[in-house]
């Protein structure tokens, strides 16, 4: 580079998630339901400090009930997400060493109910799934939407997170 010209370094990182799924079972007493959980956090790929647009990605959480014993049963599941590395669900960190960059989860497209572990309140996910006889096995899918916002100038490096998924039935 010549003197008096001014580089721009661009910054390339790849970024993912990890969402480790857990299960607390709670099933009525007239039927056995036996519920399984998983789950695949978002996939940022590689995310540019020069780019004005926030970087989307999305991951899902599916969870499968199945009838074990006695009858029909309605299965209520509620979903929460711990807080990951970072210190608030305001705003979730992805991390390479020291180095952080912001980003977050959420139950909608369009990002105004952010994943957290506030059991009852009405941003947690959840479903009911029936199972019987006739029909043994239910599933359901969500899909959880990662945004990191723009202009963001961190290190390279691969930044990671790991976001405990809980669901309750």
């Amino acid at each position: 580079m010549s003197r008096g010209t001014r580089g721009r370094r661009l910054h390339r990182a790849v970024r993912s998630l990890w969402l480790v799924p857990v299960l607390l079972a709670a099933p009525a007493a007239h039927a056995v339901v036996s519920c399984t959980v998983s789950a695949t956090g978002p996939n940022f790929g590689i995310y540019n400090p020069l780019t004005a647009a926030p970087t989307l990605a999305n991951g899902q959480v599916t969870a499968t009930c199945t009838r074990v014993s006695g009858g029909t049963q309605s299965v209520n599941l509620t979903s929460s997400y711990s807080i990951g590395s970072g210190s608030s669900y305001a705003l979730r960190t992805l991390r390479s060493g020291t180095n952080v960059l912001n980003y977050n989860l959420f139950y909608d497209a369009a990002f105004t109910q952010i994943t957290s572990r506030c059991t009852g309140c009405n941003a947690d996910a959840g479903a009911t799934l029936t199972v019987s006889r006739a029909s043994p096995t239910a599933s359901t899918t969500s899909v959880i939407y990662g945004r990191i916002l723009a202009g963001q100038d961190v290190a390279p490096g691969l930044y990671n997170d790991t976001i405990v998924v809980t669901i309750t039935y």
